[in-house]
């Protein structure tokens, strides 16, 4: 196993935060932790220091989409919606597109902060998914019989 997916641990932090009633100082420590890369980056200081004042001053959903901004830049939130107690949260990377033809990343929970890092752990969960070859890396045995054979006619 990779030292990338050692450290992100989709499904347990996945079920984590649909099991959160409200979004905690620990539980905002424990994604940026298992699922953000980008937060002590040098080059990212002024953005970071933005989203640890957002936290300090608990203003989760305004430190989520600081979160998603940081560390998806190539994602955008395409839809947030309240229905029924829940707020669905749609992220995209290609905002133009119709819905049917978009493959947003879609999440939904009863806080809309806990909505939006559940849509944010999902990217990383299908980023994490998708770095891992599809074809085996190991060559298949030679069968003992086979024997190469030249079939060039040089006359």
């Amino acid at each position: 196993m990779t030292a990338l997916l050692r450290r992100l641990d989709p499904p347990s932090l996945s079920q984590q935060l649909r099991t959160a009633a409200a979004m905690t100082r620990p539980l905002m420590a424990e994604i940026i932790d298992k699922a953000c890369r980008r937060v002590a980056s040098p080059g990212q200081s002024e953005r970071s220091t933005r989203l640890m004042r957002l936290i300090d001053s608990e203003a989760w959903t305004d430190a989520a989409l600081a979160l998603i901004e940081l560390e998806l830049p190539m994602w955008q939130v395409r839809r947030i919606a309240y229905d029924e107690g829940e707020w669905h949260c749609a992220l995209s990377r290609e905002r133009e597109l119709p819905d049917w033809l978009d493959a947003a990343i879609e999440a939904r929970h009863a806080d809309l902060a806990l909505a939006l890092l559940s849509a944010l752990v999902e990217v990383r969960a299908l980023a994490t998914d998708a770095t891992r070859p599809i074809v085996p890396s190991v060559r298949p045995l030679l069968d003992p019989l086979f024997q190469p054979v030249a079939c060039d006619n040089f006359s």
